[in-house]
């Protein structure tokens, strides 16, 4: 009897401090391989977004034919006309984070990518609420009313220019989902602004995006609206970019456009 209780005493003894170690080291490893297995999924379905883009725009000529963008969320418009030269949108209000520009042009790298950095960093988590938000397209920069009064943006990246400074502003359309409850932005110098819904003429562009194209595709697509026979540009409306695509995308693969605000004719 005494042998037996020996016996059930040491099947019973707890284990050791190496098995204890054993077993720890292989309950983290299980939980590790399966939190990289769903990081290595989000990785690559986020990858997809850009190494696979969509088509959203009907292409008018080769040019736009070749042109795609990630498949993000972007803002929400319908097009009311189309000409060979540019076409007519009624585009849905939406929300941005905007920021200033440093230096005196719109498409300077270093101006460019502090005011990305400043915008990611906020989407990302630099927020009342660490919240991080998903990426969309396109990003703005525009130049914002005579009156001073900045232009709210979606995605793509926008960039204005007060038309009575030299700073340019560059926005990020909010992800839709958040609405008007979007977090504070911790860094002072970041705006949450709603953009009102409004009618723009627009006109697409592959490349890299340059001060002096802009100026020459705002000033034919101005001169086009001219002799348009339904729409006008709006008074003290001024000339927007987005961009849609990431640095790395192939220049003639990108698509880029320069946009006016515009109203019917009485």
């Amino acid at each position: 009897m005494a042998s037996a209780e020996r016996s059930g005493a040491a099947a019973r003894r707890s284990p050791s401090a190496w098995e204890t170690r054993i077993s720890l080291v292989l309950a983290l490893a299980s939980q590790a391989s399966s939190v990289s297995q769903r990081y290595l999924v989000e990785l690559a379905s986020e990858t997809a977004k850009y190494a696979f883009p969509r088509r959203r725009f009907e292409a008018r000529n080769l040019e736009e034919a070749l042109m795609s963008v990630p498949d993000l969320e972007t803002v929400k418009f319908r097009v009311l006309k189309r000409t060979n030269e540019y076409e007519i949108r009624e585009v849905e209000s939406y929300f941005i984070a905007e920021t200033t520009m440093p230096g005196k042009t719109g498409f300077d790298f270093n101006g460019s990518s502090q005011a990305f950095n400043v915008l990611a960093a906020y989407l990302f988590g630099k927020n009342i609420t660490s919240e991080q938000m998903e990426m969309t397209t396109p990003v703005y920069t525009r130049k914002s009313q005579s009156d001073g009064v900045k232009m709210d943006m979606t995605t793509p990246v926008i960039t204005n220019k007060a038309s009575s400074s030299d700073k340019w502003q560059m926005s990020f359309v909010m992800p839709s989902k958040y609405g008007s409850n979007l977090p504070m932005p911790k860094d002072p110098s970041v705006s949450i602004k709603e953009v009102p819904k409004k009618m723009v003429a627009v006109t697409a562009f592959s490349g890299f995006v340059k001060d002096e194209d802009v100026m020459q595709r705002e000033s034919k697509l101005r001169e086009a609206l001219r002799s348009d026979p339904e729409f006008q540009v709006k008074e003290g409306a001024s000339v927007e970019v987005a961009q849609f695509n990431p640095p790395f995308t192939l220049p003639f693969t990108r698509r880029n456009e320069v946009a006016v605000e515009v109203e019917r004719k009485a």
